[in-house]
């Protein structure tokens, strides 16, 4: 039996991308089919006169299969900014119930399908506010992996995301601690995030570069273990 998800995480940049991509690839070598989906990405990157969008690039890259590009993208804005403001610089707007009835087809086609958040739970899917990532997540009825950071801060930023799932009644399969130091304030902050809430959780290191995406072994067995109950 298989399981489809969301990756989401406290905020931008804490590494929802690099987590999909390593569950991915997690999933491929088990012989599993599985997709990435990254409804909304901003901020081209041009390098050498060549443009692309880092996220989806990232799974390209990773991936032990030929990604279809429909498949793991629905809307790429040129703007680093929250979707819904990169969609109003491009006279866009993003249409949520596209969203979603994507999400159903990729559901029949694969195993797995890794849903990955933008920004944090409250970012913005249109301009007036009415309605944030966290709603799309909901009404998908898919249940989620949070990815948060170990530094200072994350304490507050971690319960908060998970009293907002909670309200929600969004079933959390377990924590990520991405860039983990494992110096004694991170220990400390695990520790506490910890004892707020009991979910499986791993500890990804600082990587150098992405390509380590490859040399890391990391304990998920118990997280998919408890999406299978989800």
């Amino acid at each position: 039996m298989a399981q489809h998800f969301w990756v989401v995480g406290t905020d931008t940049d804490v590494g929802k991308t690099l987590v999909t991509t390593y569950l991915m690839r997690f999933l491929q070598e088990k012989g599993d089919k599985v997709t990435p989906y990254k409804p909304v990405q901003t901020g081209i990157v041009i390098e050498n006169s060549k443009s692309y969008y880092a996220d989806t690039a990232l799974y390209q890259s990773f991936s032990n299969t030929v990604l279809v590009d429909e498949h793991i993208n629905s809307y790429s804005f040129k703007i680093a900014a929250s979707p819904h403001y990169a969609a109003m610089q491009e006279g866009e707007k993003i249409n949520k119930d596209g969203i979603l009835q994507h999400i159903n087809r990729l559901k029949t086609k694969f195993d797995y399908v890794i849903c990955e958040g933008a920004g944090g739970l409250f970012v913005p899917l249109d301009e007036c506010g009415n309605y944030y990532f966290l709603d799309l997540i909901q009404e998908s009825q898919l249940p989620v992996l949070l990815v948060t950071r170990t530094t200072l801060g994350t304490i507050n930023h971690t319960i908060l995301s998970l009293e907002a799932l909670k309200m929600r009644n969004i079933p959390i399969a377990g924590l990520v601690f991405n860039r983990d130091e494992g110096n004694e304030l991170e220990i400390n902050n695990v520790h506490m995030i910890q004892q707020y809430i009991n979910l499986p959780s791993i500890k990804i290191p600082s990587l150098e570069c992405t390509s380590s995406i490859r040399d890391i072994q990391l304990e998920v067995e118990p997280i998919f273990e408890r999406l299978m109950k989800l």
